[in-house]
């Protein structure tokens, strides 16, 4: 079996899961309020320049105001800038550190800017002034004229042969990078997405003068033709879509950049919905479970905070057939299959800590990062891995371009303000005694009444009923319980009557 697309429309998302031998790898989701923004271009304003930071704050008409550091500026495109610095590209790190971003940018300037970053929890999204647009076997560059070839492409003929069609071609004058599902493309093909591009990007260039800033320039195609651009290739068996409307606009789509294609799209007609298909629903609940079982018994946990995720592999129930040593090497080579299948499912990015069962063995460590390595090859973003450390810690990177699964489909608990925990009745036992004990002291009242959760209640009535007894010796006033079914088990108040 080889690998499928399935595209699920309804009126409120958009959801497209990605299905290799019969087992989700990637789930993308696009809600119809809250569409993704990268790839868009805006006009911008710029609403705060911190020398300090090297870095500026950019209206571009969202709630949050963007990020736009200094390293992200092609220096010369700001409108109005002071002065440019190096020409038309991009800063390196030497020439960051030497350029002051008031020489380059001012309050109140109009700057023409494209999201690489969606809007992540707090943070406002990130931009660039180094334009891109990608078609389906070329990226555009206007800034630069310089052709370049994805590094996924190995065969080094192929590469030369690529970047030959380009820069020999007079019409083309922009600089391209040639993507991956451009190998073994043809010139035709390839000329074509490049005329493509310098069209639409004169398009884009004409409209930026004419719109208000802040105000949006160009958006990014919606999340089904982007699938189709970006990640519909040859190993790809079918697409099956849901709606006949997105199924004419995806066909309009391929016939013109992918006509050989055309015959693996299909409409999905059977009445069981198509993300019930391979259990492509069951799949997404349980990758908003911390735990992830193992097929031997062993089991993943992963966390997911604001400064990084953490995944701990644990031997669980498996205890192997030869001695601990094997046990520990078996875990962990299941553990690295699952856990590069969980960072693509979930959409985990930034830095990622493993903490893989200690192995004694140098070539047991090998063998398990290059079987995570060999499994992330697969993954259509980048990811850095490091060498296994002597805590048995791997740490990596993978980029993060938009919000994860989690953050996506779920929210904060309201009970325990987003910690993972709530505190136990016997402690919010203990915080009411001292509540009651404080309030005692320092008002003359004739009881007190405790509003609280039933189990907290409970804990008081029971566990903890000798204590309330004493407290209400010791302090001489009545204390009555009333239970609130709407409190949460850590939200009590202290009544005085």
């Amino acid at each position: 079996m080889r690998d499928e697309i399935l595209i699920n429309i309804t009126p409120q998302e958009t959801r497209a899961s990605i299905v290799e031998n019969g087992v989700l790898q990637e789930v993308h989701i696009e809600r119809t309020e809250n569409r993704g923004i990268v790839g868009n271009i805006y006009k911008g304003v710029v609403r705060r320049v911190m020398p300090g930071m090297q870095a500026a704050f950019v209206d571009i008409g969202h709630e949050k105001a963007a990020f736009l550091h200094l390293a992200d500026i092609v220096t010369d495109k700001a409108e109005g800038s002071k002065q440019a610095v190096e020409g038309s590209k991009l800063l390196d790190k030497q020439q960051a550190q030497e350029t002051d971003i008031t020489s380059v940018l001012h309050e109140g300037q109009k700057i023409i800017v494209q999201v690489i970053k969606d809007p992540i929890s707090s943070k406002g999204a990130r931009l660039t002034t180094h334009i891109t647009i990608p078609s389906r076997y070329l990226v555009l560059m206007p800034d630069t004229e310089h052709v370049g070839v994805s590094q996924r492409i190995d065969d080094h003929d192929e590469r030369v042969r690529l970047r030959e069609l380009l820069e020999d071609h007079e019409d083309l004058d922009n600089g391209f990078i040639i993507r991956t599902a451009a190998e073994g493309a043809t010139e035709k093909e390839l000329v074509r997405d490049a005329l493509f591009l310098a069209k639409l990007w004169h398009g884009i260039t004409e409209k930026s003068k004419q719109v208000s800033a802040p105000g949006l320039v160009h958006e990014d195609l919606g999340l089904e033709l982007r699938i189709m651009r970006d990640i519909f290739e040859d190993d790809v068996e079918r697409v099956r879509i849901d709606n006949e409307v997105t199924l004419e606009r995806i066909l309009d789509f391929v016939r013109e950049f992918l006509p050989e294609m055309e015959s693996r799209i299909e409409l999905y007609q059977s009445e069981r919905p198509i993300f019930d298909l391979y259990n492509v629903e069951e799949e997404i609940k349980k990758a908003l479970e911390r735990k992830v079982q193992l097929k031997s018994g062993g089991y993943l946990i992963i966390d997911q905070t604001e400064a990084m995720t953490t995944v701990d592999v644990n031997t669980g129930a498996f205890v192997g057939h030869k001695n601990l040593e094997e046990t520990i090497f078996r875990t962990n080579l299941e553990a690295a299959t699952a856990l590069a299948r969980q960072l693509r499912l979930r959409n985990l990015g930034g830095i990622i800590i493993v903490d893989f069962i200690d192995m004694k063995e140098e070539e047991h460590k090998r063998q398990v990062l290059r079987t995570l390595e060999k499994i992330l090859e697969k993954d259509h973003v980048k990811t850095q891995i490091t060498e296994v450390s002597s805590l048995g810690l791997v740490e990596m990177t993978r980029k993060r371009s938009r919000e994860s699964l989690e953050r996506l489909l779920c929210e904060p608990c309201q009970q325990c303000n987003g910690r993972g925990y709530v505190k136990t009745a016997v402690t919010v036992c203990y915080e009411i005694f001292r509540e009651l004990s404080r309030a005692a002291r320092t008002y003359d009242v004739q009881k007190f009444l405790v509003l609280a959760s039933q189990e907290v209640v409970d804990c008081l009535l029971d566990e903890e009923a000798s204590s309330l007894g004493d407290l209400e010796v010791d302090i001489d006033k009545p204390i009555k319980l009333q239970v609130e079914s709407l409190y949460s088990p850590e939200q009590f108040d202290v009544v005085l009557m």
